[in-house]
């Protein structure tokens, strides 16, 4: 069943979206994560321009990120208190980000800039949790105990405050820089952030990973709705028929996922998100690489 999709300008199958969809909330489900580091180079493989898919996917993570996030407050692993100190510096990356996806679009560098950002991101991030995994699954085979660092820099710095569902006391600075961090990303990838805020708030902050999760969602909600309204009222490129498309499959794919996530052990979770990071970012190089079968396309605009 081919739909038209009218931001985008391109004919696609209503039911490959609603399964993309579908896959992607069970991800987000799964790992507390958006999503949208894998639905958007996805996107980009079906054929959907890199800036409607950007602008569009924020609307999506919104929606499967929401359904993932009411599963967790329901067993209470959701830190309010980190996750508004974390949507404070998402919501000022965001802006920022914004606008200079907004400059780039204007030079016609924003396509190559897009992939080129998942490449390097995907890739580094992929291969950092593949290797902590696999030695986190080799310790609990030998029966070690895995060691979590009481204190590290980040304690001894200033603004400290208490995050009690996390069991913190830590300086606000370092969620705060997160938070931005994930903003900017939000903003010209079309991600949540949360396959970049699932590691740090795990590895730098020391939060427990059973809060992790949920607490990651809550901040990617506000932050990526944020963002999908500066993209439609700076952009023009947020594609609602595409959007609801994908929020169905979201919406119902991340219900299954939390279900599927409560059954697995933590490192095999990050092991198999890592995997399949570091697969899209393979894809995603491969085609800047490679010539493309369209060369005239490159040149769009009357360039």
């Amino acid at each position: 069943m081919q739909i038209y999709l009218p931001i985008a300008e391109v004919s696609v199958n209503a039911f490959l979206l609603l399964g993309l969809g579908g896959i992607v909330g069970i991800l987000s489900g799964m790992f507390g994560v958006g999503g949208g580091f894998l639905m958007t180079p996805l996107l980009f493989f079906i054929g959907i321009p890199p800036a409607v898919a950007v602008a569009t996917e924020a609307n999506q993570i919104v929606a499967s990120s929401f359904s993932g996030v009411l599963a967790h407050f329901k067993r209470k692993t959701v830190d309010l208190r980190m996750g508004t100190v974390l949507l404070i510096g998402g919501l000022v990356g965001a802006g920022f980000g914004v606008m200079l996806f907004n400059y780039l679009k204007a030079q016609g560098q924003v396509d190559l800039l897009v992939k080129l950002c998942y490449v390097v991101f995907l890739g580094v991030i992929g291969g950092l949790m593949f290797f902590e995994s696999l030695n986190a699954i080799r310790n609990v085979r030998k029966g070690k105990a895995p060691v979590r660092k009481k204190h590290n820099w980040i304690h001894g710095l200033p603004f400290k405050m208490r995050f009690r569902v996390s069991g913190l006391y830590i300086s606000v600075i370092p969620p705060l820089i997160v938070g931005v961090a994930v903003g900017v990303l939000a903003a010209i990838m079309g991600v949540g952030g949360g396959f970049i805020m699932v590691p740090a708030m795990i590895y730098l902050l020391g939060m427990p990973t059973k809060v992790v999760v949920g607490t990651s969602l809550f901040q990617i909600i506000f932050v990526t709705a944020f963002t999908t309204m500066l993209h439609a009222t700076t952009n023009f490129t947020v594609d609602i028929v595409l959007a609801v498309l994908l929020l169905i499959g979201g919406v119902i794919g991340a219900q299954i996922g939390t279900r599927i996530g409560v059954k697995m052990k933590a490192e095999q979770l990050r092991i198999l998100l890592a995997i399949m990071v570091l697969a899209v970012c393979g894809k995603l190089a491969l085609e800047l690489l490679f010539q493309p079968s369209e060369l005239y396309s490159i040149a769009e605009g009357g360039h």
